[in-house]
Order: structure tokens, then sequence, then C-alpha cells
């Protein structure tokens, strides 16, 4: 099986990541009547819990395992990259079972604590995956060591079908019985598992496929020299293995786990600004923040995400060389890709944020939550592509201070801010966090290595901004407010999301050439099939 580049790496990761997103977000839409309001709160609170788990059962070790099997794989030591990975599978049952058991038992005390006690129900149902999913990370982690990501991508395609299929299945079950609101919850919240089963599934056929074609490459250098074969010996005791896993992975669980500890944090919302509007709206708001503004925010940061996956091994590999000149080349690379493709659907999320709302659930209320969430993700794109870059620098110590800063920021920030905004606070010190972490970041990295986004192309990009700013918001005015040919929210919010998103996306490419933001240059750093299509549009910008 070759190994992938990491543009290819990461078209393969983005791909499965937007498959992933869309299916997900294609969940919550027929849950959402499912479910109703309550019961989307208690779906979101069990999943946050979830999502913030996860991090601590792998303990980062995934990342851990990338960097450490790309440096093997580099340095020719191949069996010893082996004994790393069987090391990782090992922490994975153990970290399984001590996270899932008492997760399991606490559930009740927790749900109770965060005025969501029907969410015992639901925590309880997804907890089992939290036993299947440190295995699967692991293998995720080790094939991208190996620099070999669909296997990583179709497993969450799978995963995320088999997660879709059984929650709203079991739901509708739930619902036709006539069980309550917490056990529908439960059983959307079980499609987890499936999910997991789905998901490990995959990946053991394609180990098993990874496996005989190593065998093959193994008989093919069977005669390879005394010297090469020495160096190839493992040299490194169980011990050595998993202090080095663990030196690496308690910063990386730190950064991996950031954003969902921000989002769990959120958990607490309804019982900071219950005192202001009543449980009832509080619940209600927080079901807005985190069962559809969440979902939504999660879109922009697709492409970032997929870049920090294949980033890391590749940095760590160019670095572990030395060649700093690659690592910073490989740096522009990857936040220049992140930048451009994270802005348009950011934009298209903010300015139609309520037909978008309209459309996916079941009404336009909480569309101002998901606009202002959504505009702080690029932030959310530069920590993540700026951590990763550090992370394969091995500079851990830093990036993870840096993190715990934005943290602070994101707790001092909700429970100050609170007060004054409600649950908007909460939404608020969220793009503080990331606006935080992100610029120490950049700051500490512009230090370490040469490397630059859009260079001196600011001002281009800051008209190409303005532009698709008012185009794009005029069009949503217009469209709310005149265009409603069918009398149906449904219809009219998909043709109104429809328009912004025309507007922007043949706006935003067309501007980006014309103010040189990009140039021929980058434009050859770029696949095929979007070369073609940046070449269709230079053509189009000097007729």
């Amino acid at each position: 099986m070759a190994k992938d580049s990491l543009l290819k790496g990461t078209l393969i990761l983005s791909l499965a990541a937007l498959v992933a997103r869309v299916l997900g977000i294609a969940q919550r839409v027929p849950l959402a009547y499912l479910l109703g309001t309550a019961g989307a709160a208690m779906f979101a609170q069990a999943n946050n819990v979830y999502l913030m788990l996860l991090p601590l059962a792998t303990a980062g070790i995934p990342s851990a395992l990338s960097k450490l099997v790309s440096e093997k794989i580099a340095l020719g030591r191949r069996e010893e990259a082996e004994l790393i990975y069987r090391a990782s599978l090992k922490f994975a049952v153990v970290a399984g079972l001590v996270i899932t058991v008492p997760l399991f038992i606490a559930a009740p005390y927790f749900a109770d604590y965060v005025k969501v006690p029907g969410s015992a129900v639901a925590i309880r149902a997804i907890a089992p995956a939290l036993l299947l999913f440190p295995i699967i990370a692991m293998m995720r982690g080790y094939f991208q060591g190996r620099q070999m990501m669909m296997a990583g991508g179709i497993s969450q395609i799978v995963e995320q079908f088999a997660r879709v299929g059984t929650s709203v299945l079991l739901a509708a079950i739930f619902l036709g019985l006539g069980s309550g609101e917490d056990w529908i919850a439960g059983g959307a919240s079980f499609g987890g598992v499936m999910g997991a089963v789905g998901a490990l599934a995959v990946m053991m056929i394609y180990m098993r496929r990874l496996r005989r074609s190593d065998k093959a490459a193994f008989r093919e250098t069977a005669a390879a020299s005394e010297s090469v074969r020495r160096a190839a010996k493992p040299a490194m005791s169980t011990k050595a293995i998993y202090a080095s896993l663990l030196r690496l992975s308690i910063p990386i669980v730190i950064f991996s786990s950031a954003v969902a500890i921000v989002y769990f944090i959120d958990s607490f919302a309804i019982r900071l600004v219950e005192s202001h509007v009543g449980l009832e709206l509080a619940t209600k708001q927080y079901s807005w923040l985190a069962y559809q503004a969440q979902s939504l925010a999660g879109i922009p940061v697709i492409f970032a995400t997929a870049i920090s996956q294949s980033l890391v091994p590749v940095i760590s590999s160019a670095h572990a060389s030395r060649d700093m000149a690659e690592v910073g080349r490989k740096a522009s690379l990857a936040l220049r890709l992140a930048v451009l493709t994270g802005l348009p659907v950011i934009f298209v999320i903010c300015l139609a944020a309520a037909p978008i709302n309209g459309l996916l659930f079941t009404s336009y209320e909480g569309w101002e939550m998901t606009a202002l969430l959504t505009a702080g993700t690029l932030f959310q794109i530069l920590m993540m592509t700026s951590g990763a870059i550090l992370m394969g620098m091995g500079r851990m110590k830093p990036l993870v201070g840096f993190v715990l800063a934005g943290i602070a920021v994101k707790i001092i920030g909700s429970v100050i801010l609170a007060e004054w905004f409600g649950i908007y606070g909460f939404v608020i010190a969220t793009g503080l966090c990331f606006i935080t972490a992100s610029m120490l970041n950049i700051a500490y990295l512009r230090r370490e290595v040469h490397f630059s986004v859009v260079g001196a192309r600011w001002p281009g990009m800051i008209v190409t901004i303005v532009i698709i700013a008012a185009a794009g918001g005029g069009a949503a005015y217009f469209s709310q407010e005149w265009l409603q040919p069918f009398g149906v929210m449904k219809l009219d919010a998909l043709l109104q999301a429809i328009v912004v998103c025309a507007i922007v996306g043949v706006l935003y490419p067309v501007l980006l050439m014309a103010t040189r933001v990009v140039t021929k240059g980058d434009v050859e750093t770029f696949p095929a099939p979007v070369r073609k299509l940046i070449g269709k549009v230079q053509r189009l910008v000097r007729r």
C-alpha cells in the first residue's frame, strides 16, 4: 500500500470528514422532530460529554503514535514502529474500560447537576462507544503515521452511516412505542455505539490488507545489507515505548481535546443562565447552541482538521531530518489552504444562518447564535493548523500552555459575559478562547520557522472579505424579506440559502484572483482538479 502526500492525504480526510459532517447534520434534521426541544438538549448533553471524554480515553496517543511511527519509518526502524503500535493497542483496551465504567455509574449525578436530568439515559447509551473508539483511534493513528489516509477516511464514512441509521431508527421506534423523551434521546445516542462497530470493522479490513502488503515488501527486501537489517532491529523496551508515548501524548491530549473541552463548558450554561431567563428558556437556548449552532460551526473546520491530521507526520518527518526549509514550506501551504478553504464556508453559514436553521431544523430560531459561533471558527482553524505544526516540530510545552490559556479565557469569559449577555456570553467566550490560543501559537511559530499565510497580500484579502460580506449580507437580507415564493418555510429557506451560497461561491474565487491573493505560484501547489477550476476562473477574470 502506497503512502499519501500531504495534499492527497488532506483531500482524502477532508472528503471523509465532509461526508461525515453532512451525514451528522442530516441525522439531526429528523431527530429535531423526533426528540423535541428537551430531547435535543438531552442528546446534545450526552454528545458533548462523549466528545470531551474521547480524547481522555485515548490520552492523545493516536497523534503521538502517528508522530513516532512516522519518525521510526523515516529512520528505517519498521519493527520498532510495530512495537509502539502494539503497545498503544494494549493501552486503548485498558483506557476504554477505565473511562466507560465510571461514566456509566456517574451519568445520573452529572445529569442532575447540569439541570438536564433526563440526559442520564442518553449518556449511558453512548458510553459503550468509549470501549471501541480508543482502539479505532490507535489504528487510525498508525495508518496516519504510515501516511496512508484512506483507511481512516473510509472508516469515518462507514461510522457515520451506521450512526445515523441506528440513531434515527431507534429514536423513531421509541417514539412509536410512546417512550419518554429520555429514552428517545437514549436511542438516538446509541447510534454512536453502532458507528464504532462499523468503523472498527473497516479498520480491521484495511489492517489485514496492509499486513499482506508489508509481508510482500519484506520478501522483496530480504536480501538487504546486514547494516540495514541491524538498523531496523527494535531498540526500545516496553517501558521506553510507554514513556515516549505518554511524554508526547499528555500535551497532545490537551491540544486535541481543546474544542471538546470548550463545548463541554457550555454544558453548564443552563445552570448559569437559569436564574436570568428561567429553566424553560434556558433549556431552549442551550438546545440552539449545543444541538444546532455547534453542529453547523463544525463545517468550516473540516479541511483544517484534515490538514492537522495529515500535517503532524509530514512535519515530524521533515523536522527529524532537520529540513527546516521544508517545515516552513509545509507550514505555509497548510495555513494558506486552511484559511482559504474555511473562509467561504464561514461566509455562507454566517450570512445564511437564518434560512439554514429554518431548512435543517424546526424553525429559524437561534440563527443569531449559529452566525456568532461560526464567525469565531476562523480562529479555531488557525489554532488547529498552527498547533499541528508545533506538534509536528515537538514544541509541546508551549502548545499546551497556549491551549490552557485559551481554555482559561473561555471559563472566565463564560462566567463574566453570561451575566451580561446570557447564553450568548458563552458563545462570545468561545471566540475569545480561539483568538487567544491561535495568536499565541502563531507568535511562537514565527520565532521557530519562516512561513507566511498570504504574505503581503493581506490588503487584497481584506478587500475580498469586505466585498463578499456586503454582497452576501445584502443578498441574505433581500432574500429573507422578498424571496418567499412558496409560502412553505422549508422551501423558502432552501431557496434563500441557495441564493446566498451561489453569490459567495461565485464571488469568492473571482475576487481571490482579481486581488492577487491567490497567485500562479500558489495554484501550482494545489491538486490537479483544483488547478483546473482555478484556471477557468482566471480566464473569466481576464475577460
